[in-house]
């Protein structure tokens, strides 16, 4: 399988990990010789309810005996797409009531983005130096990381870059500014978060000039943060929120939400202003609507914060400069990227699933299921610290 695997199936990089995987349960994922590897990564944080969740699972299933994919999005009702609409729309702050469902992350970006325009009738795009939106061409335009796009050029023109949590770049946003998108917390930067109040400036700004702030909480959403959405943390709404990812419950998933107004716009002037196939698969939107159940409906978010307590008591070493990030997105900074590729590799090797993230070399990823146990937190800290103590 491993020659095959090198060999039909397109690489994102010329070292993939390679471990081939027999199955996943609960914060296990089991490779074909049965080994056992504690996930501190679930799915880059697709998978907030660990692997194989029964009540997804369950749901998957009920939902595969009724019927699959019927129409392209929005001409039919289907209840699991309309009920995932709904509940989103309960567990949000108004004005946030009207959610379009699509495929993945880096598509709900290309929406918001499309939607930004189309409201303000302005073509300039605001977004943050390292930051990361996905990979389609639309979303990669307003990625601040020039090395990973340069090769791709042309894209799409009139964006422009501020620095994150500078507010002397605010007045870069203007009345020609029809978008700023922001990920609530940086990602692939790091796990940085806002501060002193940079989120509320920034809507300030936006509002002062007519601009939309589009907030992308693709990695902070769901739960992760200790609130259902990170935005919740900084007292800010943003007028399109973006979200996908952990949304699924380890299905393929994305979603834009606005106000019903706003979202009207996309209907007419032109007619089928934003639309797509497969969004809003029954399946998926079934996986997704158990997922977001089970979040709000347990204690989950609030152990998220009891837990990231926990991570940070034990991930104490003279080789841990940091520990970055809020609730369950916690990304550990090493002095070196040498140290990180260590840790991370020999981490697997001991059976404990790290990962990196994409502009900070010196960053180790930890973003488990929210349903990890305090004894398997104790477990994959034990590991790293293990493992960081040969490297001393």
């Amino acid at each position: 399988m491993t020659s095959n695997f090198h060999k039909y199936q397109a690489q994102t990089t010329p070292h993939p990990l390679a471990m081939e995987v027999s199955h996943a349960n609960g914060s296990y994922i089991y490779d074909t010789n049965n080994k056992a590897y504690l996930d501190f990564v679930a799915g880059v944080s697709a998978t907030p309810l660990g692997h194989s969740h029964p009540k997804v699972i369950s749901a998957i299933k009920e939902q595969l005996d009724k019927y699959l994919h019927v129409m392209v999005y929005g001409e039919y009702i289907q209840k699991p797409a309309v009920e995932l609409a709904k509940l989103l729309a309960e567990n949000l702050p108004y004005p946030l009531e009207s959610t379009y469902l699509v495929n993945s992350g880096t598509e709900a970006i290309e929406g918001a983005l499309k939607l930004a325009k189309r409201a303000t009738g302005r073509t300039e795009i605001i977004s943050a130096k390292n930051a990361y939106h996905g990979n389609t061409m639309g979303s990669m335009s307003v990625m601040g990381y020039e090395e990973r796009k340069q090769a791709f050029r042309p894209l799409v023109p009139d964006v422009r870059f501020i620095t994150f949590n500078n507010e002397e770049d605010l007045n870069s946003i203007t009345k020609k500014t029809a978008g700023v998108i922001l990920e609530t917390i940086q990602g692939g930067a790091g796990f940085i978060e806002p501060e002193n109040g940079y989120l509320e400036k920034v809507r300030k700004r936006c509002d002062a000039v007519g601009a939309l702030l589009i907030l992308d909480e693709i990695q902070p959403g769901m739960g992760r943060t200790g609130t259902l959405f990170g935005f919740e943390n900084y007292n800010c709404i943003p007028d399109i929120l973006v979200t996908g990812k952990g949304l699924g419950g380890g299905m393929p998933i994305g979603a834009f939400t606005a106000s019903r107004k706003l979202m009207n716009l996309l209907q007419d002037n032109p007619k089928l202003g934003h639309i797509t196939t497969f969004g809003g698969h029954p399946v998926i939107a079934a996986s997704a609507l158990a997922t977001l159940k089970e979040i709000t409906e347990s204690n989950l978010m609030a152990q998220a914060l009891e837990k990231e307590q926990l991570f940070r008591k034990l991930l104490v070493h003279p080789l841990i400069e940091a520990v970055r990030g809020k609730g369950l997105m916690l990304a550990i900074i090493t002095p070196s990227a040498d140290i990180t590729n260590e840790v991370i590799l020999q981490c697997q090797d001991k059976g404990l699933i790290l990962f990196w993230l994409l502009f900070e070399p010196k960053a180790i990823r930890i973003t488990p299921p929210l349903t990890i146990s305090n004894d398997e937190i104790i477990e994959g800290c034990s590991i790293i610290m293990d493992v960081l103590n040969k490297i001393q």
